[in-house]
């Protein structure tokens, strides 16, 4: 876990019961999963295999460890866990390049967050490394603290990094608002016990209690994150 800017407070400034908002990085902030889609399948073109485009529906929003062993088995390719994840990691870096496409309403929606003070992390499976890199489309400032899938024992779908990533904000999970774009993310951060917008990318996301679907971060603003904590 990496502090960028000091930890706010527990509570937004007009005393409302949210206290912390946690975003996703991949597909939810920057539209990056067709990046890694394109990483993964390059990586194994030049080990010999093809991947099957419906592998995409399995492997979005994975841990690496989880997205990259799946790969190993489907294709039955003869490389490492560990050499993998180099690879794809490369990969990706190179494809991505220093600026990166962010997804409709993100920069809004991040500016909105610091306007109000209102304590934000960045919450992700992807490796640090990556997420350095992509902080700087995102800007640094716009995070009290950013979490990164490699440092913690288990990343989503356990709810470790939401956990985490709520402990350094000084805030209650449940007071917390999640956005997410992949069952894996929300399924990490239902079992956190926090309140989750769902703004799903490549998989579709059903609505259930607690959890709201949009089809745009367009749709997600402030007084729509503090109307997350009134729900049933």
């Amino acid at each position: 876990m990496t502090s960028t800017v000091p930890a706010l407070g527990t509570r937004s400034a007009d005393g409302s019961p949210l206290q912390a908002v946690l975003l996703d990085m991949d597909g939810t902030l920057v539209d990056t999963e067709g990046f890694w889609w394109d990483a993964e399948v390059a990586v194994f073109a030049g080990l010999g295999h093809r991947l099957d485009d419906a592998w995409q529906q399995v492997v979005v929003g994975g841990p690496m460890t989880r997205s990259a062993g799946f790969l190993i088995t489907a294709t039955g390719a003869d490389i490492t866990l560990a050499e993998l994840t180099v690879l794809l990691n490369d990969e990706f870096e190179r494809r991505i390049g220093r600026a990166l496409p962010l997804m409709p309403g993100a920069a809004r929606l991040l500016a909105e967050l610091a306007a109000h003070r209102v304590p934000t992390a960045l919450v992700s499976a992807s490796h640090r490394r990556i997420i350095d890199r992509v902080l700087h489309s995102l800007g640094h400032a716009n995070f009290a603290l950013t979490v990164a899938g490699d440092e913690v024992e288990r990343t989503k779908p356990f709810p470790d990094p939401y956990l985490l990533a709520a402990a350094g904000l000084n805030a209650e999970p449940a007071r917390c608002a999640v956005v997410e774009d992949t069952v894996t993310g929300v399924t990490a951060a239902e079992a956190a016990g926090c309140r989750v917008v769902a703004v799903p990318s490549v998989s579709p996301i059903e609505a259930s209690p607690g959890r709201t679907v949009v089809t745009s971060l367009e749709q997600v603003n402030l007084p729509f994150l503090h109307g997350l904590m009134s729900l049933n």
